[in-house]
C-alpha cells in the first residue's frame, strides 16, 4: 500500500483491551495478559512504540528506561486522576511529536510528555480494579512496551545503513500524517 494512503485507514484507539475482547474477569492473570496485550491492540499505541525505534538513530538505548519509568508513573497518575479531557487526541498527536523528533525539529526530551500521555490513557482500562490486579497489569505493560521498544530500536539499528535521509523524512511525514489523522478522528466524530 502506498504510504500516502495509510492516513486514510487511520482510526483512533478505542476499546482495545483484552478484558473486553475475551470477557476476562479481573484477577492477576487477566491483569498480566491485559497489560501485555493492551499496547499491541491499540493502533496508535503500537505505532508510537514502534516509531520510537527511529528516534534510536539519534538517541542511545538507555533512554528507553526513562520512557518506561515515565509511562508507568503516568499510568499511576491516571488511576488517581482519571478522565483528562482530550487525552486520546493528545495521544494521537504524539505520533506527530515522534515525526518531528526524527527530523530533528523538536528535541528528544519532548518524547517524555508524549510517552506520559500514553501511560495516562492506558490507565483507563483498569480504573476501579483491585490493587493486585493493577500491579499485574502494570507488569504486563512494562513487559510489552519494553519488548516493543527494544525490538524497534534493534531493527532500526540493523537497517541504519539503508535509511537514507529521504526515507527517514518520508517515514517522519507518514507519522505526522497518521498522527494528525488519528487526532482529527478523535476530535471530530
Amino acid at each position: 500500500m502506498p504510504p500516502l494512503l495509510v492516513p486514510l485507514l487511520a482510526t483512533p484507539a478505542a476499546a482495545h483491551h483484552l478484558m473486553e475482547t475475551f470477557a476476562l474477569k479481573e484477577g492477576p492473570l487477566a491483569g498480566l495478559f491485559s497489560g501485555i496485550g493492551h499496547p499491541l491492540l491499540g493502533p496508535d499505541h503500537l505505532l508510537f512504540l514502534l516509531a520510537l525505534g527511529l528516534v534510536g538513530l539519534v538517541q542511545r538505548l538507555r533512554w528507553v528506561i526513562s520512557l518506561l519509568a515515565v509511562g508507568l508513573i503516568a499510568t499511576g497518575l491516571g488511576l488517581l486522576l482519571p478522565n483528562l479531557p482530550g487525552a486520546e487526541a493528545l495521544v494521537a498527536l504524539s505520533l506527530v511529536v515522534v515525526g518531528l523528533v526524527v527530523i530533528q525539529r523538536l528535541p528528544v526530551w519532548t518524547l517524555l510528555p508524549a510517552f506520559a500521555l500514553h501511560g495516562y490513557v492506558l490507565s483507563d482500562a483498569v480504573s476501579g480494579w483491585q490493587a493486585a490486579s493493577v500491579a499485574w497489569y502494570l507488569l504486563g505493560l512494562l513487559i510489552s512496551q519494553g519488548a516493543l521498544l527494544c525490538l524497534a530500536l534493534t531493527l532500526v539499528q540493523r537497517w541504519r545503513a539503508g535509511l537514507a535521509p529521504a526515507r527517514l523524512m518520508l517515514a517522519a511525514g507518514v507519522l505526522i500524517g497518521v498522527g494528525s489523522t488519528f487526532a482529527w478522528s478523535a476530535l471530530v466524530p
